[in-house]
């Protein structure tokens, strides 16, 4: 993937707003009922440049630059995604938006489903791409090579996409190093969201791709904690999950193209738009 890849190619207005102790940045496009897209680690808004023409032909289009990450200067907290949920549902206040859709990816989609776990009063529906609900899901080469992720890796990551765009866009291009370091400590803490998600309110789509970051059937036990995968559908849809969650493995994707890929447009609208 080149940097280029990451390119918004529509165009959008970016505002910056004070929320919940962060001056949070986010870009607008498009019109129609709101959809807040939040990125993946190391990444931006800019990362959705791909599908972003695809998604705000449908719906307003809110793409948020989390805490540390593109436009979003980084503030004296750990990178928890609990509290960059607690942002995202400010930022939906500060908007004044009427149960706005959430969509996230990889980190994004940690923190769309925390902000269904933990303000589902603000929220319409979520969808969850290549997002896990415990660490030990991951691969364990993939757990060693996070485990290496520290602002010594700084040096390597230069000429990459997410070091390109950091240095482009970021207030404080030097602090990508202690980003790193965040995002160290963030990944190498355990998590089990099992009892969380098994109480979700929300109706939520979980999306990952047939060669993602944890086996797929990882999200299948995700989706039955969500009343999913447990009986035929039926005839008329009677026998699908109760709360109208859904699941998504998308076919020759990996989690790193995921979040550009048509399919994954699609499958996000086609569950957004049951809503209308």
């Amino acid at each position: 993937m080149t940097a280029t890849e990451w390119t918004a190619d529509t165009a959008g207005s970016g505002s910056y707003a004070e929320v919940n102790g962060i001056n949070l940045y986010y870009e607008t496009y498009g019109a129609g009922r709101p959809m807040i897209l939040l990125h993946g680690g190391l990444g931006s808004g800019e990362m959705f440049g791909p599908i972003l023409p695809t998604l705000a032909d449908h719906h307003q289009v809110i793409a948020v630059d989390l805490q540390g990450h593109g436009r979003t200067a980084d503030v004296d907290r750990p990178l928890d995604m609990r509290t960059m949920a607690d942002d995202v549902a400010a930022l939906v206040d500060h908007l004044g938006l009427e149960k706005p859709d959430v969509v996230g990816y990889s980190l994004g989609g940690g923190v769309a489903l925390h902000v269904a776990i933990r303000h589902p009063e603000k929220v319409g529906r979520v969808v969850a791409a290549s997002a896990h609900i415990r660490r030990d899901a991951i691969y364990p080469e993939m757990l060693q090579q996070q485990g290496q992720v520290s602002a010594a890796a700084a040096e390597f990551m230069k000429g990459t996409p997410m070091y390109e765009l950091y240095q482009r866009v970021a207030p404080r291009p030097e602090d990508f190093p202690k980003l790193l370091d965040k995002i160290g400590e963030a990944m190498a803490k355990d998590f089990d969201l099992t009892e969380e998600v098994r109480g979700l309110r929300v109706p939520t789509l979980l999306v990952a791709a047939d060669a993602d970051m944890a086996p797929p059937s990882h999200f299948t036990e995700a989706f039955k904690l969500l009343d999913g995968g447990l009986r035929d559908g039926g005839w008329m849809g009677e026998g699908r999950p109760k709360g109208g969650h859904a699941l998504a493995i998308l076919p020759g994707l990996t989690h790193y193209n995921l979040f550009a890929s048509p399919l994954f447009a699609a499958v996000t609208l086609a569950f957004l738009d049951q809503a209308d």
